[in-house]
């Protein structure tokens, strides 16, 4: 696979503030990469970095380029979603098209005409005319429209309801995705996306906590839930984190044997949420 982002001690700092701390993280084509992280942890700052909005100190090529000095030939190959509120809404759909026709070079119009035409939208409705969902499929038309290699979305169903939000990944899986696209995307609605990534970034305080395959989640972490009469014991097994749920014990571990772990209580996989929260508690550090 080839490497799209390579960023080796990225550093941004507003005055004594350090949005960026030395992070480092690749991100290989083909790969749907979820960057997570609390209020102020960076994410904006870094997808601003990737996408030649904001200079940097330290080493950061996208596709090849310096994403600052390069941004003009940068973004022929790269879309960006920031959130479906980002259209005008005295625009008219036929000219969102139009506008988008006349200023990417890479936009394929017969693409998004065929988009457009599985949806109800119609050509001469303004934005505001339209529903959230509606604005989220008029969107993805746009974008998907654009033979990018590299797709940047930062919290792109911020206000949707759960059914545009399901739609709108749908979309991106099956009418956008191949092995040669990449998808970065930061969302605070990490349960919703995720069994769509590939990959994974926690970035807290400007530094990257954790860089990791999906993969190797249930390889390298198991959650163990027990009841109280077993939670001495499980605590000799020197779990990352412990919290009770409903009158039982929950501990998060990592590299622990599964044969131990069973003969104590129930084993599963632990989510997303469980693993950003254990690691931005400093439970993995």
């Amino acid at each position: 696979m080839a490497t799209l982002i390579e960023a080796r001690g990225l550093t941004k700092a507003y005055g004594a503030k350090r949005a960026l701390d030395g992070a480092t993280f690749t991100v290989e084509s083909g790969r749907i990469v979820g960057l997570i992280g609390p209020n102020g942890a960076g994410k904006t700052t870094a997808l601003k970095a990737i996408l030649g909005l904001a200079r940097c100190e330290g080493e950061l090529r996208v596709l090849g380029l310096d994403p600052y000095a390069d941004r003009a030939k940068l973004m022929q190959q790269v879309s960006f979603i920031a959130d479906v509120a980002v259209l005008p809404r005295w625009l008219k759909v036929q000219q969102a098209v139009d506008f988008v026709r006349g200023v990417h070079p890479r936009f394929r119009p017969d693409r998004c005409e065929q988009f457009l035409a599985r949806t109800n939208i119609d050509r001469r409705s303004k934005v505001k005319e339209l529903s959230k969902g509606m604005i989220t499929q008029l969107h993805l038309a746009l974008v998907m429209a654009i033979d990018a290699r590299l797709l940047v979305l930062d919290e792109p169903t911020l206000g949707l309801d759960i059914l545009s939000r399901k739609q709108f990944y749908d979309s991106l899986l099956n009418d956008y995705m191949d092995d040669e696209r990449t998808i970065l995307v930061t969302t605070h609605q990490v349960e919703e996306i995720e069994n769509i990534l590939t990959d994974l970034l926690f970035i807290d305080r400007g530094r990257i906590v954790l860089d990791t395959p999906m993969e190797s989640i249930p390889e390298k972490w198991l959650q163990l839930v027990v009841a109280p009469d077993r939670a001495g014991a499980a605590r000799e097994l020197k779990p990352l984190t412990e919290r009770q749920l409903l009158g039982r014990h929950v501990f998060l571990y990592e590299g622990a044997d599964p044969d131990a772990l069973e003969r104590l209580g129930e084993v599963r996989q632990p989510s997303i949420a469980d693993l950003f929260v254990a690691k931005i508690q400093g439970g993995l550090a």
